[in-house]
């Protein structure tokens, strides 16, 4: 792994078609132990509700499960959508998360429902723009802070590593101006990448956890040992966005199909080619070729690489590519 940029992995716990959630959660364990022994920095799971595909909307409950097969890599959140829940809550979970890892748990966190309309009512997804108040009643949690009258057990004491995350530049200027880390979703929303990060170097202020800007980013890799076996595993992923945005989504994870992107209508692969911009798709050299044109576009601290796929041990075939990519940078 590259000495100077950690590479971390962002799993959405992928549930199958055919498959189970059982499974899912088996698989997520052993990707998490597999980036692991690749030299991963960070294993993260995403929460998203309503979603048959997606696994992770427990996600501290998953994070308990991995941690129990990992021993070194940090694993956390990428992220909490805090407006779903009572910071409190989140405080005892990552608090608990934290004495049964300690040193090893990150709490990234959003302000997005996860969720369509509907399942962010039956969440009571709160008011967005409470989030940067939620985020300071979360870190007086884990402080102690003695004005909520009563500990937060777990939490009090408990130092999870707080990132905010976002796809525009709000949480870009709020995450200068506390003073913590930055995690852009340019896997799947890239249009603001560049914008954004720009906003958060230039308003960030110190605080006690951060005293220069720290940015992550997001892309997603489709690696195999040819350029062709890499284009059929990313039609898996790109099935997905054609049915999310056309009306379609919320099935499981569907098997790869040959020759999916050239097939499809313009105005699909047209959108395809936006939302999956910062996206590498061939064999270790072609890897290479994008983290090194999104490392200088950014001048990022960390990179963090998604990658939907069926068929799981090319998956993990995938990352492995991908460290290799990073080492040889």
């Amino acid at each position: 792994m590259s000495q100077s940029i950690p590479l971390s992995v962002l799993d959405l716990v992928p549930v199958l078609e055919g498959g189970t959630l059982h499974q899912a959660y088996g698989h997520a364990a052993a990707l998490a132990a597999h980036a692991e022994a690749e030299g991963f920095a960070r294993y993260w799971v995403a929460e998203h509700h309503g979603m048959p595909g997606i696994g992770g909307a427990a996600t501290s409950v998953v994070l308990a499960h991995v941690g129990g097969h990992t021993s070194r890599i940090r694993i956390g959140s990428g992220g909490i959508m805090l407006p779903n829940h009572a910071p409190l809550q989140i405080a005892e979970q990552f608090g608990t998360l934290d004495a049964l890892y300690p040193g090893r748990i990150d709490l990234a966190l959003g302000r997005a429902p996860g969720s369509d309309g509907r399942v962010a009512m039956a969440l009571r997804h709160g008011d967005p723009d409470a989030f940067p108040q939620q985020v300071m009643e979360l870190q007086a949690y884990f402080a102690g802070d003695a004005r909520a009258g009563f500990p937060a057990v777990p939490g009090a004491g408990a130092r999870p590593e707080m990132w905010v995350l976002g796809s525009s530049t709000y949480g870009a200027q709020l995450a200068a101006a506390m003073g913590l880390p930055y995690g852009f979703a340019s896997h799947f929303a890239p249009a603001m990448l560049d914008e954004a990060v720009d906003v958060y170097r230039r308003l960030f202020r110190p605080s006690a956890v951060l005293d220069r800007p720290h940015v992550m980013v997001a892309c997603n890799v489709f690696a195999a040992d040819t350029a062709e076996e890499a284009r059929f595993l990313a039609s898996t992923m790109q099935q997905g966005f054609v049915a999310l945005r056309t009306g379609q989504g919320g099935g499981r994870v569907k098997p790869p199909v040959e020759n999916y992107y050239e097939n499809l209508p313009a105005p699909h692969r047209a959108m395809l080619d936006q939302v999956m911009a910062c996206t590498a798709i061939g064999t270790q050299g072609d890897v290479e070729a994008m983290l090194r044109r999104l490392i200088a576009r950014t001048g990022a601290d960390e990179i963090i690489v998604a990658g939907q796929m069926f068929d799981q041990e090319a998956r993990r075939r995938s990352f492995s590519i991908a460290a290799a990519a990073m080492r040889a940078l």
